[in-house]
């Protein structure tokens, strides 16, 4: 397995701990892109949002994702990555993308609380319209689509089995 993965999703997919157990298992590089932000940034992903807004957001988390460098690489993207063209069409272009995708239920059961994880939404959206908008093209993006609603281990599993 030469080439680089890029794993694409809703926040609580589950795409930071697949992805480092994909970097270990393959002994690839592991970047999580919403760390190469707040790291870039100095701030985290909601400080970041809160005093620059959505567009400027998407306009940092593009150049974080146009700066890596696949070289047998597993990235996590954040789950707004999916809002750049160049961005995706770049991380399309240099690595196999794998949609982790988990039903709505399921990530209201992960995560508790959006309000303080940076998460990129339309003041007015819901977290529901969010997920809506963004599952058409997460799957439009995707090379593969692996389910992560059971556990993770049989998750790993299936994208070793598509990949």
């Amino acid at each position: 397995m030469g080439k680089s993965i890029s794993l694409i999703g809703m926040a609580g997919a589950g795409k930071s701990v697949l992805g480092k157990e994909l970097a270990r298992h393959f002994d690839f590089n592991f970047i999580d892109s919403d760390k190469l932000i707040e790291t870039n940034e100095n701030k985290s992903l909601q400080e970041i949002l809160d005093e620059s807004g959505i567009e400027k957001f998407k306009k940092i988390e593009e150049t974080a994702l146009l700066s890596v460098r696949f070289n047998q690489t597993i990235l996590a993207t954040g789950g707004s990555a999916i809002f750049s063209k160049d961005a995706m069409t770049y991380i399309k272009k240099n690595s196999s993308v794998i949609y982790i995708e988990v039903s709505f239920e399921k990530i209201l059961d992960r995560i508790a609380n959006f309000s303080n994880r940076g998460f990129v939404k339309a003041s007015d959206q819901t977290i529901q319209q969010a997920f809506n908008e963004r599952e058409g093209a997460y799957r439009d993006f995707a090379d593969h689509i692996v389910s992560n609603n059971a556990d993770l281990e049989s998750c790993f599993k299936k994208i070793l089995s598509v990949i």
